[in-house]
């Protein structure tokens, strides 16, 4: 008798990438379980370059489709393709986790939105814009939201930091590029609508 034991455990067969329905199979599941939005480049790389970016759009638009009627949708943000809730659903979910989202102030907003429409701007932009002194703890609010980033130093006396949002702010609000944000004077008649009521 052997002291040598041998265990016959079934070996997992990888997919086969040449049946699109594996293909996509293989692209659904990549897109559940990233932690991440998944940018096409990343998603090509699954099938070893055997797919272009045309296919996968397909592909994605596919998947979009059989996911309609389901409380979780496929978008493209600006750094990739994910997975999320639907919003009329988020309301059920956020019952699961009651925390109460971060609330923030209206200088933290309003440097925010500075940011956004008149990007790049340094610190002394915002606060001519603004009318009043910009705190060092509103930029770093900002920043550790992974919300804006300094980009670079304006070449003036000084060399002040210029400030941009980033993809991580485009993500938080499904849009895939600055061009989706509403239009400005759009958004001022929104906001001085809500005060005034």
């Amino acid at each position: 008798m052997s002291d040598q034991f041998s265990l016959a455990l079934p070996v997992p067969q990888s997919a086969s990438l040449s049946n699109q329905s594996n293909q996509i199979r293989i692209l659904e599941a990549a897109l559940l379980t990233s932690q991440e939005p998944l940018p096409i480049a990343e998603l090509k790389k699954l099938f070893d370059g055997s797919i272009n970016s045309k296919q996968l759009l397909v592909m994605l638009d596919e998947i979009s489709n059989q996911w309609q009627e389901k409380g979780i949708e496929l978008v493209e943000v600006t750094s990739g393709w994910r997975f999320q809730s639907r919003p009329e659903i988020q309301v059920y979910l956020e019952k699961l986790n009651p925390q109460k989202p971060p609330r923030y102030s209206r200088a933290v907003l309003e440097t925010l939105a500075i940011i956004a429409y008149r990007q790049p701007v340094t610190r002394g932009d915002i606060e001519e814009i603004r009318g009043v002194t910009v705190s060092s703890t509103i930029l770093k609010t900002l920043e550790t939201r992974r919300w804006i980033e300094v980009i670079g130093q304006r070449n003036v006396p000084g060399r002040p930091q210029l400030y941009a949002t980033t993809s991580n702010f485009l993500n938080d609000l499904n849009l895939r590029s600055l061009d989706q944000l509403p239009p400005l004077d759009e958004l001022i008649n929104q906001t001085e609508h809500t005060v005034d009521e």
